[in-house]
This record gives C-alpha cells, structure tokens and sequence, in this order.
C-alpha cells in the first residue's frame, strides 16, 4: 500500500514541530524525493521495450496451493455483491483439525464499533469514511461437500482485542476433523454490502472496487514456517494498520456485472466476456497467487499493451483509466514497464502474464495506491497534471507484487517486510528511471518514535508511528544494510532473499539468515539494535577545547559521543580557522572517542557525518558544534535549524 504525500504540509509540520521543541510527521504521509514538478517518460532508457504477446498459462506449479476457490460474483442493485464460493482446502500440517477459520473482511465497515473503525476513527490514509457509508458481509449458507448444514456450527471469534462487535474472523467448527494432508471441500453462499468506497474497498457512483470482498480462508502454518515451533492457525482480526496474509492457491471467478461495464481483475479472462439478458459476464482464472480483487466501472477508458524483457518471459499490461487520466495513459505504461523490467532483473522474473492497473475516479481515492496479486491501484484521478507521485505509486505498488504477492510475508506480524522493502525497491527505481534523488536526512528525521519492525501492525503506538517504523524505518534498516555492503552486494543479498523465499512466507529471521549467509558474517547486533530493536543512529560533538601552545601551535581536543545505535564508520570533520580542515572516521564502538590534535589554527567546528552518510541518524540537531561560542542549547539549536532549513530547501522541489 501506498502513503500518500503531503510535500509542503509536512516540511511546515516539521519545522513547526521543532521549533515547539518537538518533532513531529503527519500520520499518513510517505517519504517524498527531490524532483521535478512534472513528469515525463525519459527520451531514452536502459529499458528494453519489445512487442512479443504474453503467453496465457504455464504448466508450471510455483507455490503449495493449500487453497482452491471457485466464485460467482453478480453485482446487483444497491451496491450488492451476491455470491457463491466452493473451496477446497488441503491440510498443511500434520495434526487433525476440528475447524476451520475464515477472514470475513467486509465486517469491517459493518458500525463504529468494528476494531478496524475504532482503531482508525473513520480515517485512513487521509480518507474518511462516508456518512452512512456502512458495509457488511452476511454468510447466507454453509456446508460440506456432502450436503452436511453448517451454519449453525460457526462462531465469530475476536483472539486480540476481544471485541465482540468484531466479526472479520469466523470459526467453523467441522462435523469431523480433517487429518494433515487431507483436503475438505465446502460449499457457501453469501451477500456482500458494499460500503461507501473506503480503506480499499466500496462503491463510488457506478465505480466498485471488490477488495478483500469474500470468505477467506485464514492461514494454517506447518511447524517451522516463520520459525514456529508448532503447527497451528494463525488467527487475526482485521485492524486499522494491518493489511493482509494469506496461502497461495488457485481462483476461477466469475463476475456477473451490468452490461455497460467493464471489469478488471486480478489473473487473466478465460474467455471473452459474454452479454445476455442487459448482464456482462467475465469469467476469470489466477494460480499461485493468494488473493483475488477486481473493480468494475462503465467509465473505464481500457488500453492494453504486451511486455516482454529476458527477465520478462511476456506480460499484456492493462490500463483501466478514469477518462480524466486517458491523456496521461504513455505515463502509466512506462511506469509499470520500468518497474516490470527492473524488479524482474533485481529480484527475479515476475511470474504472471498480466498486470493491471486500476485508476480509480477522483470520488473513489480511498480505493487507490493499494496492491492485490496481478492486479494494482493508481490513486484517484483528481488532477490532470499530476507531478511524480503519479509514477511512484505505480511503482511502489508493483514493488509489492514480489515483497507481497510473490514472498507473500506475513503482513499482520512483520509489515515492513513487506511495506519497508517495497520503498526501498520504488526509491531505487524512481532514482534510476526518473533521477529522483531520495532526501535520506529528511526522511531519517521523520523517525522521531522508533519501535520493533517486528511488532504486529496494530500494536504500533499510532497511525504515524506505524507508517514511521513499516514504511520509513524499515526502508532506512535496508539502507544502512546498503552502505555496508555497497550497492551490488545489496542488490544480489535481496535477489537471492527473493530467490529463495518465493512463495514461502518467510519471517525477519529468515531475512536475516540469508543475510548472514550471503556475507559471512553475523548481523545479530544491527538486527537486535535496528529491528528487533527500536533504536536509531544518534551521534553528538559534545565538547571543543581549544588552548595555545608554548611553541605556537594549538591543540584541539574534540569529544564526540554515540547515544543511539551502532554504525561502523562514522565521519567527523574539524574544520579550522584558517578553513583547512581534518576527517577522522571513527568505528562508533566506544560510548565516547576524544581526539587530540595539533595544528597552527585553532579548531573552529567540528561536524558529525557532513555529507549525511549514515541513513539511521535521526538527529542531526547535535551533530554540529563551533568552538568559539559557549556550548548552549540555543546555538546548537540554531545550527541545527540552519542544516535542517537547507535540507528543506532543496526537498521543495518533490
């Protein structure tokens, strides 16, 4: 999922926020980059461009599919979704189970008593909910494969918060149990009222966007997956920070819709749409994926497009583009090719013959900047000439397809595996196609309430605090990787990470232990500080004594100290008054280093990290000390301020 931006807003909060003594970040925004106001497709590009057509299946089986769905979906009148749903679900593990859990997210929006609507106020992601814009989803029937009722078996179950007007999470308790390796096949009917377009999902006018739309089957994880001990359920509600996790499978859906629409969905169509009777119907299929969502519009201005690089074996890209933005449709199709291109070649070859793009009408933004498996969201069509966010959502949100879709990490317990590498792989991309430099000290600043990375999504302290730690802490941890191994390094530790994990749901440790492997070395300290942790890089110049000599010269004794974490190489440059100057570079291993230096100058400064090297320091407000003024608040403050204020200057142009 994409945070949207707030360029001028932020840097005002920023600057107002130290100026009260504190610091502070809007709730809801992302780290933005030095650009350009406008953007266009570069004149040339690394990017291989060819025609060839995709191919529409492959024979190879890429993940365990647990799970099988067959859906019919018919949109009907008052925003209401009918559907039947057969799944089949085979046992991971090995001990019998006696139910079965399904995530019934629709709930979600059933009142304001919800978990999700308590935890985030009706808000999210700088949207609110409508008024009277409420939603639910209804289990009309249930039973097994043999005809056996279960409706009255089921039971709506709340593991953690106890919320008992929260129904996003049912059990079914099964007539016997179902042995490990054993498949259960079960037959439900169910109606879907969609809410007011909101938090990913809803109607807006004639727009439907079905996100998270269906009984879903929870995930069942065998012993040893994401280091579990014990096989068993993992069981959570759906929250206001939280996104999703799910097991990889096979969908054959078939959408019922009125005859004027068009619908865009995750996999490929098996068949032309067919009309009858003032119906459109779509029948869709996608394997190895873990999810399935789809948007419907009779605006939709369609474009298709085949792809194909060495890494890219042939993808048809999709656009379904409000008609506001059908002008700007050679700006989506670089983006998502860009980003098809160079993720493939960074990360591995995207696995799926289709991607498509959802635009979603300017009244539906809370339906955009959002990924499902083959299949994203663009954010609401509400400006004509919108500058690079265009382009970085698209790519953030096809970043995802492999941290989300293909890696497929847990995103309830670990979101920045998900959320923190899909930043750092848009920040790479935006800065290799679109020359979009990442303001890295700015961002650092932002970080002003660092916790785990390891925490579950709703456990953060707040909105901001989680969108601080899964997003930008987790993408500076990636950075802070990057300096000590060098870009190229970096780049074959995610590609063998990805390699490995693709299609496994792997935990931070098994992020971790790549990472040892890869490099021949432990990183349990960087881990336990920076992400099991909740520690920052916090370097201070303490003290500048400066005394003459019975020879003439001077001696400057320097004192710097380490309050935060950890980081190997720490510059420190004492400029002089005569404007030469001395680099040290110290190993940050002591609490504190004093160095002695002789010169024909007295010191006259001395400065921590100049050139803002180190991507975890987020205070840099003590990083500058002169030697002539008294060591007080408010002259540090004010250097502070002067290096902040040009940070912020040269970030104006986002």
């Amino acid at each position: 999922m994409k945070l949207q931006r707030g360029k001028t807003f932020l840097c005002l909060l920023l600057v107002l926020s130290i100026l009260s003594g504190g610091s502070a970040v809007s709730a809801r925004q992302s780290p933005a980059a030095a650009a350009p106001e406008q953007a266009k497709p570069p004149v040339s590009s690394s990017m291989p461009q060819t025609s060839a057509l995709p191919s529409q299946s492959r024979a190879e089986v890429l993940s365990n599919r647990v799970v099988e769905y067959h859906i019919d979906a018919s949109l009907e009148e008052g925003a209401i979704l009918q559907g039947k749903e057969t799944i089949t679900w085979k046992h991971p593990g090995r001990k019998p189970v006696n139910e079965l859990y399904f995530h019934m997210y629709p709930n979600a929006f059933a009142s304001p008593e919800t978990t999700f609507m308590k935890e985030t106020g009706g808000k999210l992601r700088n949207d609110t909910m409508p008024a009277n814009g409420y939603g639910s989803i209804t289990l009309k029937d249930l039973k097994t494969e043999d005809g056996l009722p279960l409706m009255h078996r089921i039971q709506y179950v709340q593991p953690d918060d106890g919320n008992t007007a929260d129904q996003t999470l049912m059990k079914v308790r099964l007539p016997r149990p179902v042995k490990g390796g054993e498949s259960i096949t079960l037959y439900m009917s169910f109606e879907v009222k969609l809410p007011k377009v909101f938090a990913r999902m809803g109607y807006a006018g004639d727009f439907v966007m079905a996100g998270q739309w269906f009984p879903k089957i929870s995930v069942y994880e065998p012993a040893g997956r994401r280091g579990r001990a014990e096989e068993g359920w993992n069981l959570h509600q759906y929250h206001g920070n939280s996104e999703f996790y799910a097991d990889f499978g096979i969908y054959s859906v078939r959408i019922q819709v009125p005859d004027s629409y068009i619908v865009a969905a995750t996999g490929f169509p098996t068949r032309a749409p067919v009309s009858k009777g003032g119906r459109k119907i779509y029948q869709y299929y996608a394997d190895d994926v873990h999810d399935f969502a789809w948007a419907a519009s009779p605006d939709f201005v369609t474009y298709e497009e085949p792809f194909s690089t060495a890494q890219v074996p042939g993808v048809k890209i999709k656009l379904y583009m409000d008609s506001s933005h059908k002008e700007l449709k050679a700006r989506y199709m670089y983006a998502a090719k860009a980003a098809l291109s160079n993720f493939s070649k960074w990360y591995g070859p995207y696995p799926y013959s289709t991607l498509s793009i959802v635009v979603p009408p300017q009244n539906a933004n809370g339906a955009g900047g959002m990924e499902y498996p083959t299949l994203v969201t663009a954010f609401g069509a509400d400006d004509a000439a919108p500058g690079y966010n265009l382009e970085r959502t698209v790519v953030h949100e096809i970043a995802h397809q492999y941290f989300y879709g293909i890696v497929a990490s847990n995103e309830f317990e670990e979101p920045w595996l998900d959320e923190g590498f899909a930043s750092y792989a848009e920040d790479k991309l935006m800065e290799q196609e679109y020359g979009l430099i990442p303001n890295t000290p700015l961002q650092s600043g932002q970080v002003y309430a660092p916790e785990p990375l390891t925490r579950e999504a709703w456990k953060y302290s707040s909105p901001s605090h989680y969108a601080q730690n899964a997003y930008l802490r987790g993408k500076l941890v990636l950075l802070g990787m990057e300096q000590q191994l060098g870009s190229a390094k970096m780049e074959a530790l995610l590609r063998s990470y990805v390699r490995k994990y693709r299609f496994k749901h792997p935990s931070t440790q098994d992020f971790q232990r790549v990472t040892e492997k890869l490099t021949g070395k432990s990183w349990s300290q960087y881990f336990n500080q920076y992400v099991y942790g909740s520690q920052m890089a916090d370097f201070a110049v303490d003290n500048i004594q400066v005394r003459k000599l019975e020879n003439g010269m001077y001696e400057s004794v320097v004192t710097v100290s380490k309050k935060g974490g950890d980081v190997p190489a720490v510059p420190v440059q004492i400029t002089f008054e005569d404007k030469s100057s001395v680099q040290k570079t110290w190993d940050g291993k002591q609490q504190k280093v004093t160095y002695r230096i002789q010169s024909r100058s007295p010191a006259a400064s001395v400065v921590i990290d100049p050139l803002h090297t180190i991507p975890l320091e987020n205070n840099h407000l003590n990083n500058t000390l002169l030697a002539k003024l008294p060591e007080k608040t408010e002259t540090r403050w004010l250097l502070g301020m002067t290096r902040l204020a040009e940070a912020l200057i040269g970030s104006l142009s986002w």
